[in-house]
């Protein structure tokens, strides 16, 4: 499923007049995809139900509730989190239905952006929200152990990071500590993006090809991502995070 036609489903799947809740849609579309899901290969859950029922989606189910909650967040139509009523279903486990590679930015937070609560999305973060060996390794865990069907790797608009490694490979900037390490692994998306934009707007093309360069680098990293690819049970997407709106555009 595209993500185009994912939100023209929503558009038209969750009109203001109908009454029943987004939480409530979601876990029934949870409960009623997880035979699907193991059929995908995914956990059987032999020793128990897993910690949040309404966490078992499919790749496509996953993204779909992903822009619903965003679109959510954007309305200031959020959830009420009761903090007490998970605690104890978390505290033997967890289930998250997606991953995220969001940036360290203290302004861009997953959890509050899709209209989530805990244990539903495991967040990786780095300045700049690029993979490296930690952050692959953890993604490898919660796709492999915990069965999440989705990984989004989202930047977003005024990126620090993004616009020091501009400044480092435009202008030949250096930055103390290892913060300079931050733009080497940059570069290569500051690199793609200088063959199509001039320096004006060069840290908005760098943020996308950052993370459309990072999406590809998922896809393709064996064994366990590219397979679960293969096989149906994983889906890799990029984002952009607009802190002026709060609106995440799905690349």
């Amino acid at each position: 499923m595209c993500i185009a036609c994912i939100n023209k489903n929503l558009t038209t799947a969750m009109r203001p007049e109908q009454s029943v809740t987004r939480r409530r849609l979601l876990k029934t579309v949870g409960l009623a995809s997880a035979s699907a899901l193991m059929g995908l290969g995914g956990t059987s859950y032999a020793k128990g139900a897993p910690p949040k029922l309404d966490n078992v989606l499919t790749p496509d189910q996953a993204l779909e509730r992903m822009i619903a909650g965003n679109e959510s967040y954007v309305k200031a139509d959020t959830l009420q989190i009761n903090v007490k009523e998970t605690r104890g279903a978390l505290s033997r486990g967890q289930n998250p239905y997606a991953c995220v590679l969001s940036c360290a930015d203290s302004r861009v937070s997953p959890e509050l952006c899709f209209d989530e609560a805990r244990g539903d999305l495991f967040v990786t973060r780095v300045a700049g929200n690029f993979v490296n060996t930690d952050i692959l390794a953890s993604l490898e865990y919660a796709v492999a152990v915990l069965k999440s069907p989705l990984i989004l790797v989202l930047g977003h608009t005024s990126c620090g990071a993004i616009d020091a490694a501009v400044k480092a490979y435009t202008q030949n900037a250096t930055y103390p500590g290892h913060i300079q390490s931050l733009t080497t692994a940059l570069a290569p998306a500051v690199r793609e993006a200088s063959k199509t934009v001039n320096a004006k707007g060069l840290v908005s093309a760098t943020t996308t090809a950052n993370v459309q360069i990072n999406v590809t680098k998922l896809k393709e990293s064996n064994p366990i991502l590219s397979e679960r690819i293969l096989k149906g049970q994983l889906k890799i997407v990029g984002g952009i995070y607009d802190l002026s709106t709060g609106r995440v555009n799905f690349l």
